[in-house]
């Protein structure tokens, strides 16, 4: 916690960027996303923009595509611990799913809405299913 009247500490972006891309890429391949999914997960709508970051990972992102990632990589934590067989949690994504939430479509559909609140509830979601909010 920052001292009273000091500014919060600066997040070191370029620090967190390239194992934070690196970890998205991984999960994007566990998860089978096409290029355009990684790109309205990313929040990144230049191709070029998202090849660079998948050539090169050691880049300052911006933050709202730290954001972005960090929900994502909860995503797949809450679902490595609700489903402990690997193929099962990474399936998940892409099943249709009857909650309210989902109404029918797959968590990976409301991901793909392209909001960073899309990426926020689903996380939300399964933080809820685990029983806790940690």
């Amino acid at each position: 916690m920052a001292a009273h009247g000091q500014p919060a500490p600066a997040i070191d972006r370029k620090g967190l960027s390239g194992p934070a891309l690196r970890t998205f890429f991984r999960i994007a391949e566990l998860w089978d996303l096409s290029v355009d999914e990684q790109m309205t997960l990313l929040g990144v709508t230049a191709r070029s923009t998202f090849f660079k970051w998948k050539k090169d990972p050691n880049t300052a992102l911006p933050k709202d595509t730290l954001e972005r990632i960090s929900y994502i990589l909860g995503v797949y934590k809450a679902l490595q611990i609700l489903l402990p067989d690997e193929t099962a949690a990474d399936a998940w994504v892409k099943r249709p799913n009857q909650a309210p939430l989902f109404a029918g479509k797959s968590a990976l559909d409301r991901m793909l809405s392209g909001q960073v609140a899309d990426l926020f509830v689903v996380r939300q979601y399964l933080d809820a299913q685990r029983g806790g909010w940690a």
